[in-house]
């Protein structure tokens, strides 16, 4: 019963510490950002001619973006913007929006 109670500890410790540097990385990474979320989401929105309706801030492979979704003519649009250079980099249809598999899941959880 103690070996269980000390793996899951020790499993929650390390879970943390990884957190804590990757959290870390994040904010040192953010801090030196020239623009702040709003630019980039405004950014995002004058580009697609829509409204942003989710904004994030991502590190992947030692590249940091701002990635928008945002809405126009029922599409959602993924929008990511430099966040050294405030430019777009890229803006792409989301085809597989993981959010409608959510919603049917939804749907299917409802009681009438």
């Amino acid at each position: 019963m103690n070996y269980k109670f000390y793996l899951t500890a020790a499993a929650m410790l390390y879970a943390a510490i990884i957190g804590s540097v990757f959290a870390e990385s994040d904010v040192s990474s953010i801090e030196d950002a020239k623009i702040g979320m709003a630019q980039a989401v405004t950014t995002a929105e004058q580009l697609v001619g829509g409204k942003a309706v989710h904004a994030e801030y991502e590190r992947h492979k030692d590249q940091s973006t701002f990635d928008v979704e945002v809405v126009k003519d029922k599409k959602i649009m993924k929008v990511k913007v430099d966040p050294a250079s405030g430019k777009v980099i890229s803006s792409v249809e989301d085809r597989d929006d993981g959010h409608k598999k959510h919603d049917k899941a939804d749907k299917h959880d409802k009681v009438d």
